[in-house]
């Protein structure tokens, strides 16, 4: 089974890339390949577009950190069942328009299903035993009031990153499997770099993802497949 694993930053995978290293002989079965794209959407569609190019997969994994909209969810770990670019759009008369409201996409063209990127593969999700959740990405990490209400509002996300709709876009057009998986290191809204916690929240996640890899490593091709 040959798995592309990418990230914005290579900060964010390094204990799982060391553990791969560690770990060659036993998993022989497992063809991990590892890819930093850099930080946002734009240069993570170019990564992964220019890697999937290069090579098939049999599941894209994107791992990191995110910023969570709730308290209670600060060094949790969750697996991305839907995504959405939140910020595509324009402020207008006090409203934000995205590009379904202004007619520009139809919500159901290819690769969204009612306006959001849903990861349709409900297994390989259910195998990674994380709790699925909704997300959002976005280019301004948001720390406006407004503008944080109305992605509440609107997309009813737990989570938001850079790069994850970026992931579901690219997977959902080229019909392979994938898995955003994230961490949360900090509270969504007035940056305070004091109260993130990075470090916990990139040890959880890397514990995941090797529990998952390991799960993996016992699985054929065609328990994933779309």
């Amino acid at each position: 089974m040959r798995i592309l694993l990418t990230a914005a930053t290579a900060g964010e995978i390094a204990p799982v890339k060391e553990w791969l290293n560690q770990h060659k002989k036993q998993f022989k079965q497992l063809r991990v390949t590892i890819d930093i794209s850099g930080i946002g959407s734009n240069v993570t569609t170019y990564a992964l577009t220019k890697a999937l190019t290069r090579q098939r997969y049999s599941l894209v994994i994107q791992a990191g950190i995110a910023g969570s909209f709730s308290p209670d969810h600060l060094e949790k770990v969750f697996v991305v069942k839907q995504d959405s670019f939140a910020d595509l759009g324009v402020w207008e008369e006090a409203t934000f328009k995205d590009m379904f409201d202004l007619a520009l996409l139809k919500p159901n063209e290819k690769p969204f299903k009612k306006g959001k990127l849903v990861n349709p593969n409900k297994n390989l999700l259910q195998l990674t035993k994380l709790k699925a959740i909704n997300a959002v990405t976005v280019n301004e990490i948001s720390t406006r009031p407004k503008q944080i209400e109305w992605y509440k509002e609107h997309f009813a996300p737990v989570i938001e990153s850079m790069e994850g709709a970026a992931l579901h876009y690219v997977c959902l057009m080229e019909n392979i499997p994938f898995l955003q998986i994230r961490s949360v290191s900090n509270l969504v809204g007035v940056r305070n770099k004091k109260k993130w916690k990075i470090g916990p929240a990139i040890h959880h996640l890397n514990a995941e993802l090797i529990e998952l890899l390991q799960t993996l490593s016992t699985k054929h091709e065609t328990d994933i497949r779309l």
